[in-house]
């Protein structure tokens, strides 16, 4: 097949994809393999721990463990979605910065907590499609753009809360004794956590929206020719990515009780590393929700798993890295075996 034949064929695929198929399709099968894979690694992992250390095992400690993961989680999220389209969205470490100081001063100033929710919400749209709108117009990188946005919101953040953490708030409304509760016996943000990752991940596979964030990843410029608004679709997928981290920011406000524009930090390169994990490539055209989560679970059981065998904290981030080589080192490597089988 010529490279005209090739671009034709992609972009038959992408106006197929993009005008959004009314029947529903059944996952393809290589998202299914990569989600269960990474499924049993974490499945794994946790026995691998627990077998060792019983108390490993039991429901408070697993509970905290997941609970450790939400933010992270929830950065992934939105996350799948840019890097399914060949974007990447570094500024969600100072994206959640400033939204978490942006809630923390709207309720010290009197704002109800459950009604600054949405200003913060709205807040990390905003600036999730800022990004967008700058990768446009200058025809940069997104890589290029949200890494000048990262220090840009941080820098914001800390200037708004004069470099100091935000206090005096009212404890005892309901937003951070049910929000930042565990009523049930289960944290309130795993609930939370649970409802993105089921809609998100329909968003992904089953909508209109999520089939044109595949095929932009796959052939941005076939997507282009068959009529996919793609500068649309940028602004669409960096803005929910600045969504799911304000939603992650007004749950730590919600739990933490107070507004820290230190907090954050690192957690951008963390959700990269949770979609890489679970099977969503740099190269785009794929990925998949479930496996973001389960990634970011994988690495908040091995920072617990550390904990149980008495290594060092210092270690830790060595620890994530050898999870994030190995998990990139085994995609490439499928990847490869797939190619050769075609």
């Amino acid at each position: 097949m010529t490279e005209t034949e090739r671009a034709v064929d992609d972009a038959e695929r992408a106006r197929e994809q993009g005008g959004g198929l009314r029947r529903w399709r059944p996952l393809p099968r290589r998202m299914v393999r990569d989600e269960f894979g990474v499924l049993l690694v974490l499945g794994l992992l946790i026995a691998g721990i627990g077998i060792p250390y019983p108390a490993f095992l039991d429901t408070d400690n697993l509970l905290s463990t997941a609970h450790n993961s939400v933010y992270i989680s929830l950065m992934a999220c939105g996350m799948v979605f840019a890097l399914s389209m060949r974007e990447v969205d570094l500024s969600v470490g100072g994206t959640y910065a400033m939204c978490l100081v942006v809630g923390a001063l709207l309720v010290r100033d009197g704002l109800d907590p459950w009604l600054a929710v949405p200003v913060m919400l709205v807040t990390g749209m905003v600036l999730g499609a800022f990004n967008a709108l700058v990768t446009t117009l200058l025809a940069l990188p997104s890589f290029i753009v949200t890494l000048g946005t990262l220090m840009l919101y941080r820098g914001v953040g800390l200037a708004l809360a004069d470099g100091k953490q935000i206090t005096d708030l009212p404890l005892g409304n309901s937003f951070f004794t049910v929000a930042g509760g565990d009523p049930g016996g289960v944290p309130f943000a795993l609930w939370v956590l649970l409802t993105v990752l089921v809609v998100l991940g329909v968003v992904l596979a089953r909508t209109r929206f999520g089939a044109r964030v595949r095929a932009i990843g796959s052939n941005p410029d076939a997507a282009a020719f068959s009529g996919i608004p793609v500068v649309r679709t940028r602004v669409q997928a960096l803005a929910l990515s600045g969504l799911t981290t304000a939603c992650a920011a007004a749950l730590a406000l919600a739990f933490y009780g107070a507004g820290d524009p230190t907090l954050g930090q690192g957690y951008e390169l963390q959700a990269i590393a949770a979609c890489i994990i679970g099977g969503t490539p740099l190269a785009g055209g794929r990925g998949s929700v479930v496996g973001a989560v389960a990634g970011a679970l994988i690495l908040s059981v091995v920072a617990s798993g550390l904990v149980f065998f008495e290594v060092p904290i210092n270690w830790t981030s060595f620890a994530t890295g050898g999870v994030i080589l190995v998990a990139v080192a085994a995609d490439s490597a499928l990847r490869r075996t797939g190619r050769r089988r075609k």
